[in-house]
């Protein structure tokens, strides 16, 4: 189920005038569009996801930009951050830590893993073995971790941004859909227009541009941000809308396994922060449809896959979105 959303997991923060917190939006995407060139919609999905209080998922082909935009967005925080690469001989001790056997004092000390960060960097996520994926799950969806019978608090805040390349198969294993019903959003970068490379090519001619950067947002905004999205008004017809299209993956005649209602959870919170990202204070059938293929259709499962075929479900969302009655 998903983590808690009581004041215990987000303490009640300093209260910030409207126009600060947006202007803390906008140097954020600013921040991270400084080295990312290009793709200002993955950037604004990222972000969402952050706003959100969601882990993201950014998937596509070798060399397009995936790890950058997770070190971007890792650096524009002043957050304790790590970056994980994700191995085959990579061990859950390695992720969550362990406890050391302190000889001079006879007693054994834990010794925490990178885990124990705010934003944590999942480089190629699926090349770890399922042993391992499967040490995030109480992380990514209770924000803490028990190792040894002792419970112990991650965040806030806490975020997981997540690499993948979807093409390669030698090495790799696939995540579970228990992993993927984690991430609140998933994303494919795509290549960038002739412009926009161009710039990089320029850009990257004194180094590494992400090196460079600076944090803009403190724990203590991400955590004000985060509180606000929560207070986005859902009018009654837009909720029935999203619970509309949920209902609608899990009945489509070409779907296995549709949208969980952690799903759900993660659509409605996601709308609410693209709404105060569009600089609304309430929730439009627009901010839905926009989110509904990077929320969903990771989480589905068709039913040629099941047989070994592709698993198209992007076009599948698409069609229940465009089927689906919009409120007025």
């Amino acid at each position: 189920m998903p983590h808690p959303t009581s004041s215990s997991y987000l303490p009640t923060p300093e209260p910030q005038p409207p126009a600060e917190l947006a202007q803390l939006i906008d140097t954020l995407r600013d921040n991270v569009a400084g080295v990312f060139l290009g793709k200002p919609e993955v950037i604004r999905y990222a972000v969402v996801a952050l706003l959100a209080d969601g882990h993201l998922l950014l998937e596509d082909v070798p060399g397009v930009g995936k790890t950058l935009l997770a070190k971007a967005l890792a650096k524009s925080l002043e957050c304790k951050f790590a970056r994980i690469q994700f191995t085959p001989d990579l061990l859950p001790g390695d992720l969550l830590g362990t406890n050391i056997l302190n000889q001079r004092e006879s007693k054994f000390e834990f010794a925490p893993g990178p885990i124990f960060s705010q934003v944590v960097v999942a480089d190629e996520i699926n090349r770890a073995t399922p042993r391992t994926q499967s040490a995030l799950l109480e992380a990514m969806s209770e924000r803490q971790v028990t190792i040894d019978g002792t419970t112990r608090a991650l965040g806030p805040p806490f975020l997981v941004l997540a690499t993948q390349n979807p093409y390669e198969f030698e090495g790799t294993y696939p995540l579970p859909e228990s992993q993927l019903d984690r991430f609140m959003m998933r994303v494919k970068i795509g290549y960038p227009d002739r412009a926009a490379e161009r710039a990089i090519l320029t850009q990257h001619r004194r180094g590494e541009p992400v090196d460079q950067l600076q944090p803009v947002l403190r724990p203590s905004d991400i955590v004000a941000l985060q509180m606000v999205v929560r207070g986005v008004k859902v009018e009654p017809p837009v909720a029935d809308y999203i619970l509309d299209l949920i209902e609608a993956t899990r009945v489509h005649p070409e779907v296995s396994l549709g949208a969980s209602t952690r799903a759900a959870l993660a659509f409605y919170r996601a709308s609410q922060a693209l709404a105060m990202l569009s600089g609304r204070q309430y929730v439009t059938p627009d901010d839905v449809k926009a989110l509904a293929v990077p929320v969903l259709a990771h989480r589905m499962m068709t039913k040629a896959w099941d047989q070994g075929g592709r698993n198209d479900t992007a076009a599948i969302v698409a069609e229940i979105v465009s089927k689906t009655k919009v409120p007025v």
